[in-house]
């Protein structure tokens, strides 16, 4: 069996900044994503997105942690 190429050189690609932290779980009530706290449609859209636009929105995002709640429990709670 081959090992899984490492696809982290995809993320580092230049002609497309992106808030993206490869933790994509979408908190139910807010619909942000909890690793980089954009909106679903936001997400969907983020290629064809200008620059500009995508430059707005990462400007917002430090004002919306408030609106995730991080989960508690699963594993991390089972480890203390």
């Amino acid at each position: 069996m081959t090992k899984p190429e490492n696809t982290d050189h995809i993320w580092q690609r230049a002609e497309i900044e992106s808030p993206c932290v490869k933790v994509c779980v979408i908190h139910p009530e807010s619909r942000l994503c909890t690793g980089c706290l954009r909106s679903i449609d936001e997400i969907g859209a983020w290629s064809r997105m200008s620059a500009e636009n995508r430059q707005a929105i990462m400007a917002e995002l430090p004002s919306r942690s408030g609106k995730v709640t991080k989960r508690r429990g699963g594993r991390a709670a089972r480890v203390k």
